[in-house]
């Protein structure tokens, strides 16, 4: 049986932005531990991520959130046979931490080290909870600092179907969030007043929905971003709730219609969420109806799997182990890594 195969054991190690997590995965799929801490208390003064902090944090969480994944997983290191580490994209001094330490353990232990894309990993997190998964699927990426389409035709085989122009997804909902005074992270705290207001109050504009030609797959959520500040200058006493979950109601709406679009486009299977912005209920149940209207499978990863971990990025590197062998050790963080 060639190597890697399904029992080998793949350490991962995430540390790409504010979450410092590890977790051990079996055979690429098989999820033995996953340990996260957050760093969101650590931010929340600041209203967003400053790099400094999240580099000083990893610093200090990440040995002990290494060995209680191990102690969760109940195997001695020595059963560990590869780590696997975001290398981007992400803050550069946050992926150094894990970079650093993931070819520490590697020599220590005499095992190869694997490079992951923080964005790959992000496709795993459907296959790494329902392995029934059927491809080729699109899988709509949506995070702080990304909004894309993907089709995914076998592990390692993907193809970029359309992007955001400009603000990610996460990112206009952190900014709209900041305008409204509701806090940080933005996306919860929009989602949570949401369940309070009217998402048909207000008619926010869907910017490039309906797009043609090269770019029909392609993403703008600047404009709505806008349009949100320029409605509440002239309505002062608008009802934040109704904002709230008009706003959210004209992202999920554009998110859900490209992704329908694309599964179209080239004959997939299923339609997968990934990334942080995936964990929004509103988000989730508008998929879920698509796929069944449009009778195609719809995979909804756990909110656990949506946001940053690090049990996507062990498969991810379980898989890029199979395809192209061990990462060199002299190979270092890439802060502006692409998909493709």
């Amino acid at each position: 049986m060639s190597f890697p195969d399904r029992h080998t054991l793949v350490l991962g190690i995430e540390t790409s932005c504010d979450e410092t997590a590890a977790a051990l995965v079996l055979g690429g799929n098989d999820i033995a531990s996953s340990v996260v801490s957050s760093q969101i208390d650590l931010h929340a003064a600041f209203g967003g991520v400053v790099p400094e902090i999240a580099s000083r944090a990893h610093l200090d969480l990440l040995n002990p959130v290494i060995a209680r994944a191990i102690v969760e997983a109940g195997v001695d290191e020595a059963r560990i046979d590869a780590v696997a580490c975001t290398v981007g994209p992400g803050l550069i001094g946050a992926l150094l931490v894990g970079v650093s330490a993931a070819k520490a353990l590697a020599l220590a232990w005499d095992v190869p080290f694997v490079g992951v894309n923080h964005l790959e990993a992000h496709l795993y997190a459907a296959l790494l909870e329902d392995p029934s998964t059927e491809l080729p699927i699109v899988v709509l990426l949506v995070s702080g600092g990304h909004t894309m389409l993907v089709e995914m035709t076998a592990p390692g085989e993907y193809r970029l179907l359309g992007q955001t122009i400009d603000d990610a997804a996460g990112e206009a909902f952190d900014k709209v969030a900041r305008f409204l005074g509701l806090g940080y992270p933005g996306g919860p705290a929009i989602e949570a007043i949401a369940r309070q207001g009217d998402p048909t109050a207000i008619a926010f504009p869907r910017a490039m929905r309906d797009a043609e030609g090269d770019g029909r797959l392609d993403f703008s959520f600047s404009g709505l971003k806008t349009a949100v500040m320029y409605y509440v200058r002239k309505h002062p006493d608008a009802d934040t709730a109704d904002l709230a979950a008009s706003f959210q109601e004209a992202v999920v709406d554009v998110l859900v219609h490209k992704a329908r679009l694309a599964a179209r486009d080239v004959g997939a299977r299923g339609i997968a969420l990934g990334g942080g912005v995936a964990a929004n209920g509103r988000l989730r149940e508008a998929m879920l109806d698509a796929c069944a209207a449009d009778g195609v499978r719809g995979y909804v990863p756990s909110p656990a799997m949506c946001t940053d971990n690090a049990a996507m990025i062990a498969a991810a590197g379980w898989h890029r182990l199979r395809l192209d062998g061990p990462t060199p050790l002299d190979a270092g963080a890439i802060p502006n890594l692409k998909l493709a």
